[in-house]
Order: structure tokens, then sequence, then C-alpha cells
């Protein structure tokens, strides 16, 4: 039987069959060879073998088996979002260590010997993780609150770039017990005033919500008392109808403090001139520590600082006749501020008001302190404002009467703190009955929920210490977007740890000691804050389920102050 000639259709296909899609392809017209890229005769099959072993394909072959090789290796390398990566991210975020760390060889070493991982380029971090992370932290907020009753807390500062920096507090108001607080926004304003802050409220009300803000779940606005925080208040309240607005009482009671200061020029003269005695002056630092040697170093108040210049004030009372007999030691000639100093000393007044001023108002620091407690009850903030009350009252001397006047017109203005004041009564059954500075709007239910509402604005001031330590002098190239998302991280996962160690030691059944309980908010607070641990500790009381423990300890009071 003769032999039947193969059509020509077929035979292409055959070579592509032989050869491989990769290397020919066809239209049942023409054979093409994809690597390079010309056109292949194929009348004869020898032609065809021929172009395959050319030395011009076979190099051209080995170019693009390359090719695919290393196209393999980058995608195999680019970064993929895996856990100890996020971790690690998440973990020098949180503890503000910068990323460009991870570029000190010594550091890649530790980490990879330790934790058997590859260790990423702090730019894929960068680009690829913290904004992941930033994310990932503002849906945990948002979970943990969407259906609680809430606080809000704004302020602003400049920092040392010139930017109106404003930072937005968010707080659970829970039953039975305090709630979680987050910092949930910072942004710039381009000036502040009454619109920019309510602007600011509402943009964070939306981010918090973003399928609708639930208005009705916000109780408590917190701020400071100037003029467009209060307006801003008023502007706020027409959208959120169960909102009570309340100006900080730590920063009222500052306010009294700086009328005090303002009453006694010449002892804030001599507490400003002592400050600049031994302000960069090893010699005389070293020269009051040999005359005093179990005496602290005079206090620098800062006026901005709530309570430090009245403290100040109470600590040279306290020591009067040791710091007079080293400054008189000082030669004169020396700097103006020793004369200065030497003057006010001479002047008898100065002892006599030191003492009036310690007698008359010595525990205003404390209280505002213990304002600036996390977690203080209500009824707790409400009651030191009446301890100050009473106290102050206590002075009929005309500095008494006009510091008792400002105290007064301080708390007249604050008018959301009649309301919280007639709402703990309430809560301690002290009130028969709602009076007419409660809103109508606010339920049975809603006035529950305010047992432990807060009275200061202290968080978002603690806040602006986070920011200020993050924006340090070799990290100003920060852009502040990313200065937002490094500190929201980091407040976030600093809360979850205190509370999350906290939860852990007086969960039920538990047999442990309260002391050890206080020494661990001590560590933990001085962490948070990068504050070092005092040497000197003093005796505290804890007294828990009726059981009393008392030990030598540091105070974690004096650790939560505004910085």
């Amino acid at each position: 039987m003769p032999k039947v000639k193969t059509s020509d259709v077929c035979r292409l296909r055959s070579y592509v069959q032989q050869y491989g899609e990769s290397i020919f392809s066809t239209d049942e017209s023409v054979l093409f060879c994809k690597v390079c890229e010309v056109k292949v005769a194929v009348e004869k099959k020898f032609t065809v073998t021929q172009h395959v072993s050319r030395e011009k394909h076979l190099c051209a072959l080995e170019i693009k088996k390359n090719r695919k090789s290393e196209v393999q290796t980058l995608f195999n390398t680019m970064p993929k979002n895996n856990t100890f990566t996020t971790d690690l991210c998440t973990t020098l975020v949180s503890a503000n260590i910068p990323l460009f760390k991870l570029k000190n060889e010594n550091f890649r070493k530790f980490l990879s010997k330790y934790t058997g991982q590859d260790i990423p380029d702090e730019s894929t971090i960068r680009k690829n993780y913290v904004g992941n992370t930033y994310n990932d932290t503002i849906n945990y907020i948002r979970t943990y609150v969407e259906n609680k009753k809430l606080w809000v807390s704004i302020d602003e500062t400049t920092d040392i770039e010139g930017r109106y920096v404003a930072n937005v507090i968010i707080g659970t108001l829970e039953i039975g017990c305090p709630g979680k607080t987050f910092l949930f926004n910072a942004e710039v304003l381009e000036k502040t005033n009454n619109s920019t802050n309510a602007k600011l409220f509402d943009n964070s009300m939306s981010l918090l919500w973003p399928e609708g803000i639930k208005h009705d779940n916000v109780l408590l606005f917190l701020s400071d008392a100037v003029p467009y925080m209060v307006k801003a208040g008023k502007n706020i309240k027409a959208f959120y109808s169960k909102m009570e607005h309340v100006t900080c009482l730590a920063h009222s009671l500052h306010r009294v403090a700086e009328e005090i200061r303002k009453k006694f020029p010449e002892i804030d003269a001599f507490i400003s001139n002592v400050k600049k005695i031994f302000l960069k002056c090893p010699s005389r630092v070293l020269k009051f520590k040999e005359m005093a040697p179990g005496i602290p170093m005079p206090p620098q108040p800062i006026l901005i600082r709530w309570g430090t210049w009245l403290s100040a004030a109470i600590y040279y009372c306290e020591n009067y006749q040791l710091i007079k007999s080293i400054v008189m030691k000082f030669d004169k000639e020396d700097a103006v501020a020793i004369e200065n100093a030497q003057k006010l000393l001479n002047d008898t007044n100065l002892e006599l008001n030191l003492t009036f001023i310690k007698a008359n108002y010595g525990n205003l620091p404390k209280y505002i302190t213990t304002l600036e407690t996390s977690g203080l009850s209500l009824t707790n903030s409400i009651n030191i404002i009446a301890q100050v009350q009473n106290e102050i009252g206590t002075d009929n001397s005309s500095i008494g009467i006009s510091i008792k006047k400002k105290l007064e017109a301080v708390i007249e203005k604050n008018l959301g703190f009649k309301t919280m004041k007639h709402i703990s009564n309430i809560l301690e059954r002290k009130a028969t009955s709602r009076n007419n500075t409660i809103l109508e709007e606010l339920t049975a239910d809603d006035m529950a929920y305010m047992k432990f509402a807060p009275m200061t604005s202290v968080d978002v001031e603690r806040s602006f210490s986070r920011y200020k330590t993050t924006l340090a002098d070799n990290r100003r190239r920060f852009t502040f977007e990313n200065i937002k998302q490094h500190l929201i991280i980091q407040c976030y996962h600093e809360t979850q740890v205190l509370i999350g160690s906290i939860e852990d030691l007086v969960s039920k059944g538990n047999n442990f000691s309260l002391i050890r309980l206080t020494g661990l908010l001590v560590s933990i607070t001085a962490k948070i804050l990068g504050i070092q641990l005092p040497a000197i500790t003093i005796s505290i009381q804890i007294t828990y389920a009726g059981v009393t423990e008392s030990d030598g300890c540091n105070t974690m009071v004096a650790l939560l102050g505004p910085t």
C-alpha cells in the first residue's frame, strides 16, 4: 500500500508537540521559534533539527532559562506578611525601638540566632508592615468599643517642628470597674480654635464608627478650660445629645495654684533664681551635695506642669535654713542669680510667706496628683474638690479670700462639673431626684455607667509625653503620618500589657500579694513612661476584700503625673 503523505498542519503540530510549546508555536501555516523569535522552514525535517542545534538557538535558550530563574527568585524573596515579621514589627514599634536598628549587624545576628528566622530589612517592615499593624490596631479598638458607652478627651500641643498637634483619647465607661483607655487619633491642625477641634472630634467618631456614628454612645467629653474648647464643647453637644462636657479638674486646681504663685512674686523670684544657681553648674551641685547629703536637689518647677511650683515652695519651706546657709556661702560676684537669691533671703518675710503657703495650700499638689490617678471613681474625684474647697475656705486673710474666690470662679464656670456632681450624688443615694442640670436625654441606664467616669484630661497629656519621646532629635525625618501610626500602636500595646498583667494576677482564685501587685504596677508604669525608679521607698497600706497589707514600696502615684 503506498505511503499517505502527512498534511502540513499535522507536521507543524508534531514539531510543537516534540519540542514543546515553550520552544515552538504554530498558526497551522508557519512554525515559529519562540526562543529565537524567527520563522523556521519545515519543508524538510533536518532544517528543524538543524535550527534547534545551532549555537544561536542554544544561547538564546540558556538566556531564557536564566531569566526565568531570576524571576522565580525575585518572586520568592518578595515580602510576605508572615507572622514572625508582623510580630517583630509590632514589638519594635510598641517598644519605641527605631526600625533602623535592624541595620545593626550584631542585632540582626542576635535575632536570627535566637529566633531561627530570616530577619527582614527595615525598609521592608516600614513599607509593608507598619501600616498593616496600625490598621489592625484601629480595628481592635473598633471591635472592643463598638457597642460600649464612651468618653472622649481632646487636647493640643505644639511640637518641636512648630506643628499644632491634637490627640484624641477615647475610653470605655464600664459597670463596676474602670474602663480601658486608647489613643485613637492624632492630627495636625492648621490653627487651634473651636471649629478645628469640633471637626477633629467628629472626624474621629467617623473613623471609630465608619458605618455610622453612634451618637448616643458618647456620654462625656473632657478638655481643658480654654475658651475655644468650651465653645467647641457647646458645638459638639448639638449633635451628641447625651454628652456632658467637663473641663479637667486637675487643670482647674493648677489654675488655683497659679493664682497663689501670682500672690507671692518674691517667692516666685526666689525659686527661679535658685533654679538658675544650680542649672548647668556641676561645681555648685557638688557643693550642695557635700553640705546637704541627705537632701534632694532643689526642684526645677515648670509652670505648665500642674502643681510643680507649689511643690517647690513647700520644698523650700521644709529646707529653708539649710538652703539659706548654702546659697549665702556662694560668691555673689559669680552670677546675678546668686546675688538676687541672697537679697531675697535677707528679707524675713520670705520665710514667713513660705510657712503661710505650706500651712494653707500644702495639700494642693497632693490633691492634683491624686486626681491624675487612672481609674479614680467619680465620687472620689468629686470628694477631692470638696476637700479642697473646705481647706481653702479656712483661710480668712485677704490673700486667702482672693484664692477662695478664684477656686469658686473656676468651679462655677465648669458647668459639666455640676451635672457630674449631681450624678455622683444619685450613685451614692445622696439625691432622691434628678435636677435641671442633668440632660433629659440621659437615661437612668446611662447614668449607671458614670461610676468610674474620669474627671481629668491627664491621659491625653501622657500621650503627648510619648509623642515627644518618639519624635527624638535623631528621628526628625519622621512624617507625621508615620509618627501617628507609631504612637497609636505604642499606646495601644502599653495599655494591653498593663491591663493584661493586672488581670492575670487578680483573676478569681489566685493567691497573690497585693504589695507584689503594687510593685508590678510601679515597674510597668516606670517602663511605659521611661522613668528611673527612685531609690527612696515609702510605707503604704492597701486594703482589698477586707485584708490589709503593708510593706515598703515605691509609690505609683508620683510616677503617673503628667510629664
